[in-house]
């Protein structure tokens, strides 16, 4: 087994694969963070443990002390377990492409491993096949798969704040890093475009919340106001009456609590002034993104961000609650520090992103 660390998960993957050869398995993969000053300005890697079969019978590598530890057959047994499972796996899920010519199965198992449905899946499949036969060029199955994946999203509109838009809140579950998000989103404002901005939280229900978001306030120079009920939201509104944007940052609690979105529309005065966006975490099922994008129905969205992108090896939820949803991105993080580690969605970025994801390596 090696360890190995990076600044990008391409880049841990070219380690491993220059220490341990094309058939290294990655075993565990974190984003870890060095460096910074109040969680502001940290050093993302990428750390990737990774290992690969012996090429001899095991027996022949073993010490002795290894051989007699308590428990060794039975760890054995379980990996041969777990192999088994691997291949019965890999075997049903390739029996889906059995109709299709090899080639078309090459490019599908790329998508395959993005978590992408299984019923877009057999779409793609069929679209590849019909092309496959008219023209009967493999070399461009890659890039007809491409075209049919980022198409549906081109048509969706894409992009982050509005200028002529007063408030802007984020809404979302629990731990997807809407505090984090505010501050990148304001840090960008206040610093590229100047614009005059404030704060004002309704987290009043995590430990340390309020304060997260003060600190960031102290750091960009812009005042905050924490409120309770509808009346003290009034009340902070017009007291920034004359700031160019006004950030919004809400609790983020069980999203399937039906109280914690009725309160949230109790509280906030969700007007044609503001912009709303449902912030999800890369790393989140696609089950649980939807999820949370239907229990927040009674809520006007105009946008998604995605955060920890950095840390997510699959592209496919995000892929169809845009396509599902008709939302398109608004911002995509990908990582802590603040501001730089935030990009505005547009549609070159999202098909940069995507690109990426199904295609981590390759430049078409």
């Amino acid at each position: 087994m090696k360890k190995v660390t990076a600044p990008s998960m391409p880049e841990a993957m070219k380690k491993v694969r220059a220490e341990l050869g094309s058939d290294a398995v990655i075993l565990n993969s974190k984003v870890i963070y060095t460096g910074g000053f109040l969680g502001l300005f940290k050093t993302k890697q990428i750390e990737v443990v990774a290992g690969i079969d012996q090429t001899e019978p095991a027996a022949a590598k073993e010490s002795p002390a290894l051989v007699q530890s308590p428990g060794h057959e039975k760890l054995e047994e379980e990996i041969r377990e777990l192999k088994k499972l691997m291949v019965n796996m890999s075997a049903s899920q390739n029996n889906r492409f059995q109709h299709l010519p090899s080639p078309v199965v090459h490019v599908l198992n790329d998508y395959q491993n993005q978590d992408l449905q299984d019923e877009w899946l057999l779409e793609l499949g069929a679209y590849l096949h019909e092309k496959w036969k008219q023209e009967s060029d493999n070399e461009k199955l890659a890039d007809w798969a491409l075209s049919y994946f980022l198409q549906p999203v081109d048509q969706l509109a894409h992009g982050g704040v509005l200028a002529e838009k007063k408030y802007i809140s984020l809404i979302g579950p629990t731990g997807v890093g809407k505090t984090t998000t505010i501050a990148k989103m304001a840090a960008k404002l206040v610093v590229e475009s100047k614009k005059k901005i404030a704060f004002i939280t309704t987290d009043t229900y995590r430990i340390g919340a309020i304060e997260q978001l003060k600190t960031y306030a102290q750091l960009l120079n812009v005042p905050i106001e924490v409120v309770y009920k509808r009346q003290d939201f009034d009340e902070a509104a017009a007291k920034f009456s004359d700031y160019d944007h006004i950030f919004i940052d809400t609790a983020g609690r069980n999203y399937k609590e039906i109280q914690y979105v009725e309160d949230l529309m109790n509280t906030i005065n969700f007007n044609e002034d503001m912009q709303t966006f449902l912030v999800l975490s890369m790393t989140s099922k696609l089950q649980d993104m939807q999820a949370v994008y239907s229990q927040f129905g009674d809520v006007e969205l105009d946008g998604l961000i995605f955060t920890k992108w950095d840390e997510s090896a699959s592209v496919g939820p995000a892929y169809h609650l845009m396509t599902n949803s008709g939302l398109g991105a608004a911002y995509l993080t990908t990582g802590q520090a603040v501001p730089e580690d935030i990009k505005e969605a547009t549609p070159s970025t999202i098909r940069e992103f995507l690109k990426k994801g199904v295609n981590p390596y390759g430049s078409s």
